[in-house]
């Protein structure tokens, strides 16, 4: 028997080790762009799913932004039915006026549509093609925003959200050399999308611009590092999460229009955890995401009360109240 080759070999066992503890007779959604890294996903998906007894659909989700883009999701679909795929396409409405842009839109559309399909088919899952370049690339732009530690967690390899959606992403240790080495080994002819070459999106511009710079002039592996740091971050969030479940167990109360925290036992906390505590109260009760410079002005109120007023905060405002940091709705 030929040797199969390596890149072949680390993208099956990558997609096997991902579906190992999906049940069998369960359905997954594989997404498919038609790009190189959705294709090796998907081919590699069509080999392992069904040895282990399970069901999976391919969609191609149609943004209909460029020229044509109905006649390359087809061919994706087609590929993906070649491979012993179900698929379908899915043409989804961009608002290019959005205030985060169009590629926000688009990725908020293609999620939509993902797990629409997800819950008509009943699948446990929803598979993503992001590699580690990608991810490098997510952490390089959180640095950017100087978003913190949530931000430079990058990529989740499995995620599940209040929906229930369980998104798994099976190459986010691979390279994207070797998914393009997994096609060319594969007869596979996959899509170069032109945005992924367009310097308008600050994303090619790290791409192609920013990492290129970094492995020339402080060595190879800086993706692998990025990742890695990823990795690290990640597992200092899980483990502050958990913590700050703990604790606000003990001191938040719900308030009338809104919910209060003790001063004392937020004093008592290191500055990183009380400011998650911030951010995660108002979130949860509001729905609301505060920047950092607005946690720090809450933060004030229990470290450097003066006799300062309500602060007035995206959904909601902050006022101390005798032993309280109370955060109520506006009337």
């Amino acid at each position: 028997m030929p040797s199969l080759p390596p890149a072949i070999a680390e993208i099956r066992l990558a997609v096997r080790t991902a579906l190992a503890d999906v049940p069998e007779g369960s359905a997954i959604v594989v997404a498919l762009s038609g790009g190189a890294d959705s294709l090796a996903l998907a081919a590699a998906v069509a080999f392992e799913a069904p040895k282990l007894g399970i069901r999976a659909t391919a969609v191609t989700v149609d943004h209909a932004l460029q020229t044509g883009s109905d006649a390359v999701a087809a061919r994706a679909a087609e590929q993906a039915t070649t491979l012993g795929l179900e698929a379908r396409v899915v043409r989804v409405e961009v608002d290019d006026s959005a205030p985060d842009g169009p590629e926000s839109a688009a990725r908020d559309a293609r999620y939509r549509a993902l797990r629409d399909v997800a819950a008509e088919v009943g699948a446990r899952g929803v598979l993503l093609g992001h590699t580690l370049d990608d991810q490098a690339e997510t952490v390089l732009l959180g640095l950017a925003r100087g978003a913190g530690a949530a931000s430079l967690q990058g990529m989740a390899p499995v995620r599940e959200d209040d929906d229930g959606v369980r998104w798994m992403r099976p190459l986010l240790a691979v390279r994207r050399e070797t998914t393009r080495a997994f096609c060319a080994a594969s007869d596979l002819d996959f899509w170069d999308d032109p945005h992924n070459f367009d310097d308008r999106f600050a994303r090619v511009r790290v791409r192609e611009s920013v990492l290129p710079v970094f492995e020339a002039e402080i060595g190879p592996g800086i993706a692998e590092a990025l990742a890695r740091t990823a990795d690290q971050l990640r597992e200092d969030t899980e483990a502050f999460e958990e913590m700050i479940h703990e604790t606000i167990e003990d001191i938040v109360e719900h308030a009338e229009a809104g919910i209060s925290v003790s001063v004392a036992a937020l004093a008592a906390n290191p500055a990183a955890l009380r400011n998650r505590i911030i951010r995660l109260v108002v979130d949860s009760e509001f729905g609301v995401s505060l920047t950092r410079s607005q946690t720090i002005e809450v933060a004030r109120l229990v470290t450097d009360w003066s006799g300062q007023g309500p602060i007035d905060l995206p959904g909601c405002s902050a006022a101390r109240r005798g032993g309280q940091i109370v955060f109520t709705a506006p009337s």
